[in-house]
């Protein structure tokens, strides 16, 4: 038995099954009772339909998760690698444009095979209660847009980390970090302008009390933003957001319309000055930072495995050279879930401590804790948050703390 083949599956399965045990733990977490906090703001009846989504979406997402790896599992044992990489193998006799063909097949399958899950998820789950707002035409066309981004986007870097597996020996590792890096900082500095307004309509926020409240909190900040918009998040859901994207000239503030329809001017202030907190505090920065160096970190093991043809093997493909690089890099992905689960806990725990930060941020400089614990309450009834996580499901995968530990931190800022 091939041990990379055993490591694959005991993984898969062990992750699957580690997952649904978690969240069974979650949905046996559920309080019955209204939390005092929330006594204010929630009445039985909401809060008691909050429970039902949180037990209709872990049912689901329990259920799709197994099968997923169920059908995942017969493809590897079926040969369904060793397929894509024969069809991808006839279709030319470059390295290159094959390992196009079997990323582009592999790309359409998954699409298909998730595609069912995404339209249950959508107009089924997220319709029932009433988050839904997504015309059939907006699911379609924001699908194609995804694909041809992914194309445009993907296809290149790909086929360039192909390439520089294929001829650049022990130093490509380090040069496909640093192509990867580069690519991903300018996607983050250009998203603002030419990728976030295929999806979604940025209007500049219009000339009222809010737009002066919150430029008189940023002028007072020293904070400097290039835009002010609202976008069009009701075109898809009711579920209400705000955050900073880019960077440099082309930093910008986005506001969702179901955000200001919801809340008041403080409190939309105090929203925003949570989001100030994370570029002060340099947040951002160090999340990208931490991002690049596990990148780095992906990459320099990627090298080692790249060319082992027990990892071929397991796949059903030849280990004899020329190995196919490009499903090298797809099969490394399985060796890697371990690493990039450890790494995802780390980035959690970094990233609650900065939600922390940027909350104790937002109430020393608005003077005030209550507007933001009140954002908060309300953003949390209106989202049918779960008010009372399993410790477990949060540190694993809650990258913002639950919303009575931020309350609770919130009344014990000092205030100026």
């Amino acid at each position: 038995m091939n041990l990379y083949l055993v490591f694959v599956l005991a993984i898969l399965i062990g992750f699957a099954l580690f997952d649904a045990w978690i969240h069974w733990l979650n949905l046996n977490a559920i309080q019955p009772d209204i939390p005092e906090e929330f006594a204010d703001v929630y009445d039985a009846e909401k809060y008691a339909r909050s429970q039902e989504y949180l037990k209709d979406s872990t049912g689901f997402d329990i259920f799709s998760g197994l099968f997923k790896t169920a059908v995942l599992a017969g493809f590897i044992l079926a040969g369904g690698f060793a397929w894509i990489h024969r069809i991808a193998a006839s279709s030319s006799d470059g390295m290159i444009l094959q390992g196009l063909a079997f990323a582009g097949v592999l790309m359409l399958l998954s699409t298909l095979f998730g595609l069912p899950f995404k339209i249950y998820d959508t107009f089924v789950l997220e319709e029932k209660y009433g988050f839904n707002k997504t015309t059939p035409k907006t699911f379609v066309t924001d699908m194609i847009k995804g694909l041809l981004l992914t194309a445009i986007i993907g296809a290149p870097l790909f086929a360039g980390i192909v390439w520089f597996f294929d001829v650049a020996g022990g130093h490509a590792w380090w040069i496909s970090w640093g192509v990867v890096t580069a690519v991903q900082l300018l996607i983050l500095y250009i998203a603002p302008v030419y990728i976030l307004p295929l999806f979604n309509k940025f209007e500049p926020l219009e000339e009222g009390e809010l737009r002066t409240a919150i430029e008189a909190y940023a002028r007072e900040q020293g904070f400097h933003v290039q835009g002010l918009f609202k976008i069009d998040g009701s075109r898809r859901s009711t579920r209400a957001n705000a955050y900073f994207t880019g960077f440099g000239r082309n930093r910008r503030i986005a506001l969702f319309d179901t955000l200001i329809e919801k809340h008041s001017v403080e409190e939309l202030v105090a929203i925003l000055a949570h989001e100030v907190g994370h570029a002060k505090c340099k947040h951002i920065h160090k999340q990208l930072a931490a991002g690049i160096l596990s990148t780095g970190i992906m990459f320099g093991l990627l090298s080692l495995f790249i060319r082992q043809p027990e990892l071929y093997t397991a796949f059903g493909l030849p280990g004899e050279a020329p190995l196919p690089i490009y499903a090298g890099l797809i099969f490394f992905g399985f060796l890697y879930a371990p690493v990039s689960s450890v790494i995802g806990i780390l980035t959690q725990v970094l990233s609650r401590k900065f939600e922390y930060e940027a909350d104790a941020f937002a109430a020393k400089t608005t003077g005030a804790s209550a507007p933001l614990v009140n954002a908060l309450k309300r953003l949390s009834v209106d989202n049918l948050s779960n008010l009372t996580p399993h410790p477990w499901l949060v540190f694993l995968e809650y990258s913002h703390p639950p919303v009575l530990r931020r309350i609770d931190a919130l009344r014990q800022v000092p205030l100026p």
